[in-house]
């Protein structure tokens, strides 16, 4: 499944349509081809989301947040902070961290990059 997911994350196929009849069932019916990918996030609008959900943590001076920003060296945060700002990202893009990769979210760049990538990011 892991393995699954670590391709689907790097293929994104075209979705098509083929002439709707009557009985979407029938052979000659319509056919869609299926992708992985079909309300994938965009970068711009995951940047966006994530850079909000940092400005909006009250230890955090929204004046200084950019998507180059580290949590802990340019915010000033610890790593307690640190993990409830990857909980607010879980919650605001619905989907599971791993702790393992949780750890490694130490600034917007990263978080940005892993939502980005993650198949399950809404």
């Amino acid at each position: 499944m892991a393995l699954r997911a670590a391709v689907l994350r790097h293929f994104r196929v075209a979705v098509q349509t083929r002439g709707l009849k009557s009985n979407p069932w029938a052979p000659s019916g319509s056919i869609r081809l299926m992708s992985s990918h079909d309300d994938h996030l965009a970068k711009e609008e995951v940047a966006e989301r994530v850079l909000s959900v940092i400005k909006s943590f009250p230890k955090v001076d929204p004046s200084r947040v950019t998507p180059e920003v580290h949590f802990q060296k340019d915010l000033g945060l610890d790593s307690l902070d640190n993990v409830e700002i990857v909980m607010a990202l879980e919650e605001e893009f619905k989907l599971e961290i791993p702790d393992k990769e949780a750890d490694k979210i130490d600034s917007c760049n990263l978080a940005i990059e892993y939502i980005h990538n993650h198949p399950l990011a809404s």
